[in-house]
Order: C-alpha cells, then structure tokens, then sequence
C-alpha cells in the first residue's frame, strides 16, 4: 500500500474548498458582526452596560499597559488566537458560542468606535483599519466554521459530520487563521506601541 506523502499545497486546497462550502455560515456571521456594530454605534446604550463595556476596557488596558511592544504582539495574538479556537470548537453546542461571540465583538466594536469619534474625529476609525484587514477575516472564518460545526446534529451521518467538520475546520485554524493572527497581533502591537 503506497503511504501518502504529506503535501502543504493539498492541505492549503482543502482549506480553500472548505471555507467554499461553509461561505453562507461565514457570511451570516459578519451580517450579524455589522448589524450589531451599527448597534453599538449608533443606539444609545443602558448605563449599567456602558460602565461594563468600560470596565472590561479598562481591564484590559491594565494587563497591557506595562507590556513591551514584543509582550503587547505576544499578548494580542493569544487572545485572539484563543478566542477563535472556541469560537470553532464551542460552536458543537447548536452553534450557539460563535453567534455571541460574533454579537459580543460587534457590539464592542461599534462602542468602541462611537468613543473614538466622540473624542478624535471620524478620520480616528482609520487606526482600526490595518489590523482589522487580517483579523476580521480570521475570525469570521472561525466563527463561521463554528456555525457550522453545530449543524452536524442535522445530519443524518451525525458522526461523520462531527469528524469531517472537526478536521477541515482544525486545519483552516492552523493553515489560515492562526497566520492571519499573527500578522494582525504584530500590526496593532506595533500601531498601539507607537501612539
């Protein structure tokens, strides 16, 4: 029996096809992104979770606010490498985790960029622009293939799907995401540490 030689060009074709097939779940998932980051901009929010959205913010600009610009990329990269992994890997449970996450992160986004306006001018979306050319797509993809992990209880070959869309999607977070994380971690690293 002739063992199969391992091939990165094959690897990187099955990737591609499968992120093909999964495109309706990808693009449901920035439909939702947007939507919810219009929300965040333009709908006036409660109180209680203005101070909580802050808070969290705060939180994270004390874990970052002594960190060198190489800790700072080092940092960005995990937590968004981490939080793709379970967008992909929690999505079994009906899809459920990466739909929060996707509303999560918009919500935060259009908050975000509402104080960013209030207190720079419009022209300070600009500095959301260059990480986000190769973090948005990572993590619509991820969470896209979350989505469609939690159909596979639909199926009528519930195991095989499980398996089929555990593996496509493991190596698209491997050949495609975590690459494109890595080069968005050391763009905004590098554009946080020198404003």
């Amino acid at each position: 029996m002739k063992k199969k030689v391992f091939s990165l060009k094959e690897e990187y074709k099955k990737c591609f096809e499968y992120i093909s097939q999964s495109k309706k779940f990808i693009f449901l998932i920035i439909g939702v992104f947007f939507i919810f980051s219009l929300i965040g901009f333009f709908v006036p929010i409660p109180e209680f979770l203005y101070n909580k959205i802050l808070e969290i913010i705060k939180e994270i600009l004390l874990e970052t606010e002594n960190l060198s610009s190489v800790e700072l990329i080092f940092y960005i990269i995990f937590n968004n490498i981490k939080s793709s992994f379970f967008g992909i890997i929690f999505g079994f449970i009906f899809g459920i985790l990466p739909l929060i996450i996707a509303i999560a992160n918009g919500y935060i986004l259009g908050f975000v960029s509402l104080l960013s306006v209030n207190s720079e001018g419009f022209l300070s979306l600009w500095k959301l622009f260059p990480h986000g050319i190769f973090e948005l797509p990572a993590i619509f993809i991820s969470l896209g293939l979350g989505l469609k992990f939690g159909t596979f209880v639909f199926q009528k070959n519930k195991q095989k799907s499980f398996k089929d869309y555990l593996l496509n999607s493991l190596r698209i977070f491997l050949l495609v995401v975590i690459p494109l994380l890595i080069v968005a971690g050391i763009i905004e690293g590098i554009l946080i540490f020198l404003n």
